[in-house]
């Protein structure tokens, strides 16, 4: 749960910013099992396994090193665009290789010291699982600790640590003290994106992550 809510805030801070030089997605099937019967279409809970790399081959996030398989929801913002993109139409047990332009990932702004600006981004992703959808997470409602239905910069930056910050007795990993290391900056960029009116509050109108749709 930490690890997709932070990809999820994540994905808020960079979600439409594009890079300079605008590229298509590439999705490489590596392999396929036999008999698929069931692919991955909008609206399925995903589990993956996966390894994201830099152009230069840097690794900044595994599932594999973590043990723990990933799970979102495909296709509702929960991940980045190259994501809800590359990832459909997959069998279970399925291989692929993705090439992400920072158009459809992290944009001109990157993710604080893990992912630079205008950063084309590598990932190997297997499809372990596709599961029903559960209902979604009311993230909106988890960051509003005051209950005003508005969020100010120290409830979005104090959700951001909550979930950074692993169980007790749990090894952070490298890119989540990067993470934590420059979270006010990613609460500016996460501001940038959604306060769209720019009083210093973003409003559960204005908020593009998981909510619902009552207050």
């Amino acid at each position: 749960m930490t690890l997709r809510c932070v990809l999820v805030v994540l994905a808020l801070a960079g979600a439409t910013f594009a890079g300079p030089e605008v590229t298509e997605l590439k999705i490489e099937v590596v392999s396929v099992p036999e008999g698929c019967t069931v692919k991955s279409k909008q609206g399925d809970m995903l589990t993956m396994h996966y390894v994201g790399t830099l152009d230069d081959g840097h690794k900044f996030d595994s599932s594999y090193d973590r043990d723990q398989p990933f799970t979102f929801q495909l296709g509702v913002g929960q991940v980045i665009k190259g994501w809800d993109q590359g990832l459909t139409d997959m069998c279970v047990g399925e291989k692929r290789k993705l090439t992400i332009p920072s158009s459809l990932g992290y944009g001109e702004r990157g993710a604080g010291n893990v992912i630079p600006a205008h950063a084309t981004l590598h990932f190997e992703a297997e499809l372990i699982n596709i599961g029903d959808s559960p209902p979604t997470t009311n993230v909106f409602k988890e960051i509003d600790a005051d209950k005003d239905n508005l969020l100010s910069r120290e409830e979005v930056s104090e959700y951001l640590k909550k979930q950074m910050v692993p169980p007790d007795g749990a090894e952070m990993s490298d890119d989540i003290k990067q993470m934590l290391e420059s979270h006010d900056k990613l609460v500016e960029e996460i501001f940038q994106h959604e306060d769209k009116d720019k009083n210093g509050f973003i409003s559960h109108e204005e908020f593009s992550g998981p909510k619902h749709d009552e207050l």
